[in-house]
């Protein structure tokens, strides 16, 4: 407001009292006498001087009490508009924060619930941290279901709770704990079939190892356990539950605290939880060749090293766990048991060579009676006498033939059958038998008698032997130099060389001509020969059907037949002993080639090695025969 010269002093009266009531009219009555009482312009204020009365509004309205002059006349209207300006300013304001106070009372009252829900939650954080009503209703779900555990599963309790408890491994068992007990232990791989008790033998073995004084392996020693067919190399190297990966802060997420600030974070493996210990990889052979290989750079280096593009050394914000991860890797000391029911031809070389290999053996039919026999006490269950001996010819498993134990148990107890004291009878025990689709392991049983034409060969798949029933018919050709051969198609081009072999001998033995027959040899069962072992049983009852001769039934043979008539050495001799004793054979007759590589474990049966024609057929033949075939041999 400009200043006017030349106007007498009621004017500027009229501008006082003008100030003073829009002063009023801002602040309230009762909040300008307070405001003015605290200012010392009380008194000013109802003075009748004018100069008094602008003293008054200069401390009421610039809020100053510290002014004590009033104004000259003459400065009076330069004072007014000063005031006037200062007052215009502050009722700006005021009007500018009483229209904010409405905007942001309309924003409350248009967010007051989730204000509300806001305010709540964080309250209920203050006073349980991270537990919300949800978070802890499931708490309380899972600790109820604790309390209603079942008891353990029936192969948890019939599981060998100690060394001795495990059936026909005695050998294995000795030779896995003194290489896991031993000062400079090694890593090791079993073989064996399936459900021989290779994983228990191993999770016992650390137990009895971590009891002998020269062990490395301390109390805490810890046995991880893995199967092999689950593991799977990630060629992005986003996950590695085996030997660990980094979960980069952008791309797979680290911690909230470390990928808000960009740092990667390490995940330790399998590996190094078994640091110190042993690490058990169940079906080993199904596992990735490029998971093998950096299982194998983690054996030789004995620490897992990690990188990542977002780790950055001088970051002082990286944790210090995570920094000596990085620099010195995550320790790895373990000693390895793989095991597996693949040949060892079928396992990675490089794995095989970094290994010593343990052989678990099949069961044998009295093997799987005395599983039967203790289980059957664990389970505090009667059995009808036979009923082991049932189970074991129809399956070589330790672990189906538990199962079968179990299903006829559980049958007992639903049925109420021999109740109060629960029994499995031999109706009940086949009746399981037949619900599983089971058929006995093998038909072929030995004989007292003879048969002209038949003999019963080994063979074996996998580590599980079995017999081959060869059987051969020949008649006279039509006509003379005319006969034809005929054999099984599907036994395979070994059986064809074998078959031919044989041929050449028995022509060369007893000058007969085989185009004057017509020879048919069946491999019954249509089984698939891929080796010369049969060699030997295709020349007895090729033999036996030219000459009309029988063929004693109580003995098998396995070997290769050379054209000049000798027995030569093949594969999987243990295996087949297993099979011909699973036969009900006592007698076994192989190669003297074969000898040496015998496990001496068979004291129920009758191991005879042969060399050549002769002695292969004085075991098949009888003396009458044998002086026919073989004039100049003595005795």
């Amino acid at each position: 407001m400009p200043v006017q010269k030349n106007k007498d002093l009621g004017s500027e009266d009229r501008r006082v009292d003008a100030l003073l009531e829009l002063f009023f009219n801002i602040y309230g009555h009762e909040k300008m006498i307070l405001k003015a009482s605290k200012l010392g312009a009380l008194n000013l204020l109802r003075s009748a001087k004018v100069p008094r009365q602008v003293l008054g509004l200069q401390r009421l309205i610039l809020e100053d009490p510290t002014l004590k002059e009033p104004p000259a006349k003459k400065l009076i209207p330069g004072v007014l508009e000063e005031l006037e300006d200062e007052l215009a300013t502050q009722l700006a304001r005021r009007s500018l924060e009483k229209s904010i106070e409405q905007k942001v009372r309309r924003k409350v009252e248009e967010r007051h619930e989730e204000y509300l829900r806001e305010i709540k939650s964080q309250v209920v954080k203050d006073i349980s941290g991270i537990e919300t009503p949800h978070t802890l209703r499931k708490y309380a779900e899972i600790e109820k279901m604790y309390s209603r555990e079942l008891s353990r599963s029936a192969m948890e309790m019939l599981r060998p709770g100690s060394i001795d408890e495990i059936i026909g491994q005695s050998k294995a068992i000795k030779s896995l704990i003194s290489m896991l007990a031993s000062p400079h232990p090694t890593h090791i791989l079993l073989y064996g079939p399936p459900g021989v008790g290779k994983t228990t033998a191993a999770r016992l073995a650390l137990q009895e190892a971590k009891k002998i004084r020269h062990s490395l392996f301390s109390k805490q020693a810890p046995f991880v356990e893995i199967d092999g067919t689950t593991l799977r190399w990630d060629p992005r190297e986003a996950s590695n539950p085996l030997i660990g990966s980094v979960h980069d802060p952008i791309y797979q997420g680290a911690r909230r605290e470390l990928a808000d600030v960009g740092i990667p974070e390490p995940k330790l493996g399998l590996v190094s939880e078994a640091h110190g210990g042993v690490l058990f990889i169940d079906e080993i052979g199904e596992m990735d060749l490029q998971l093998q290989s950096k299982l194998l750079k983690v054996l030789e280096d004995k620490q897992v090293y990690f990188e990542s593009a977002y780790y950055d050394s001088t970051d002082p914000r990286v944790p210090k766990y995570i920094k000596l991860l990085f620099e010195r890797g995550a320790p790895a000391d373990f000693v390895l048991i793989g095991a597996t029911t693949r040949l060892p031809e079928e396992i990675s070389p490089a794995l095989r060579s970094r290994c010593t290999p343990v052989f678990f053996d099949p069961l044998t039919p009295g093997d799987i009676t005395r599983i039967i026999e203790g289980a059957a006490k664990k389970l505090k269950v009667e059995f009808d006498p036979g009923i082991p001996a049932m189970i074991s010819s129809y399956t070589g498993e330790g672990r189906q033939a538990i199962n079968l134990l179990v299903e006829a148990y559980s049958r007992v107890l639903y049925t109420g059958e021999g109740a109060p004291a629960p029994r499995i009878t031999g109706r009940l025990m086949q009746e399981i038998l037949q619900d599983n689709r089971l058929l006995p392991l093998t038909r072929i049983c030995s004989s007292a008698s003879g048969e002209v034409g038949k003999t019963t060969a080994l063979g074996v798949s996998g580590f599980t032997g079995s017999v081959l029933e060869i059987e051969a018919v020949a008649l006279p050709s039509a006509l003379p130099g005319k006969g034809r051969l005929r054999f099984n198609d599907t036994a395979g081009t070994m059986t064809r060389d074998s078959v031919f072999v044989a041929a050449t001998v028995i022509r060369s033995l007893t000058g007969l001509d085989l185009n004057d027959f017509d020879l048919h040899l069946n491999v019954i069962g249509g089984g698939n020969i891929d080796g010369p072992s049969a060699g030997a049983a295709i020349f007895i009852a090729l033999l036996s059907a030219l000459k009309k001769i029988p063929v004693k039934q109580d003995c098998v043979v396995t070997g290769e037949i050379s054209l000049q008539g000798a027995l030569k050495a093949v594969g999987g001799v243990v295996e087949k002993i297993y099979g011909a004793r699973l036969a009900g054979f006592k007698k076994v007759i192989i190669p003297e080639g074969n000898c040496d590589n015998l496990i001496q474990g068979f004291p129920d049966m009758e191991l005879i090695t042969a060399r050549g024609i002769p002695d292969l057929c004085s075991h098949f033949f009888s003396p009458s025969v044998l002086k026919s075939l073989f004039p100049t041999r003595e005795g």
